[in-house]
């Protein structure tokens, strides 16, 4: 759900800021990302608590609620987590969507573009985005690490019951076994992501053979 959010809202944001550059939009994507880059994961956690539990009671503190309790309960105990640790990553995935968009943008070819009459719908996403694609994934992919470092924290911030919490018991109750099999799983599924990135180049962008 976390890289869900990240990978629609920072590719979305990142557009938007390349295609109003100089405007409210893309000034407000940079200190956007200064903010969600320099600020801790733990240190958003605890605002977001403050502000939307604490302070309006819009949202529950801390817990977790299985989907079997209900989908709506379940779904609100997740949207502080997940708004935790996606607001780095967006910003991050924003800021490299936003230089690779601005990149494209300034070719030949998008010039003659606008100048045939496409709209600006296919001149961004059918143009422009697909030839910014390889920056972009390679961003998602390497975020993909960073995530599993702040699942640890968001986890413990806002007690969830979740793999972040069992490395953290286990490394605390010096459960060896448990350590060693979360590190295999993760470093499993990095590499898993990492080479599925690398095979999604060859969808946007024709000359990369393997």
């Amino acid at each position: 759900l976390t890289a869900l959010l990240s990978i629609l809202v920072g590719v979305s944001f990142g557009v938007l800021a390349a295609w109003r550059a100089r405007g409210w939009a893309d000034r407000f994507l940079i200190g956007f990302s200064a903010v969600g880059f320099s600020v801790p994961v733990f240190v958003i956690g605890y605002f977001l608590v403050y502000v939307f539990a604490i302070q309006t009671h819009w949202l529950p503190v801390q817990g977790y609620k299985p989907i079997g309790q209900g989908m709506t309960a379940w779904l609100v105990h997740l949207i502080l987590p997940t708004l935790t640790l996606s607001l780095a990553y967006i910003a991050f995935i924003a800021r490299i969507t936003r230089s690779s968009m601005l990149e494209v943008l300034s070719e030949d070819y998008m010039r003659t573009a606008a100048a045939k009459g496409a709209s600006s719908y296919a001149m961004l996403f059918h143009h422009a985005l697909k030839n910014a694609g390889v920056p972009i994934l390679t961003a998602i992919g390497l975020s993909f690490a960073g995530l599993v470092g702040g699942v640890v924290l968001t986890e413990t911030v806002f007690n969830i019951p979740g793999i972040g919490r069992l490395v953290v018991d286990a490394i605390n109750g010096r459960d060896y076994p448990i350590i060693q099999s979360v590190l295999i799983i993760v470093s499993g599924l990095y590499v898993l992501i990492n080479l599925m990135v690398d095979l999604a180049y060859t969808l946007i962008d024709p000359r990369i053979r393997y």
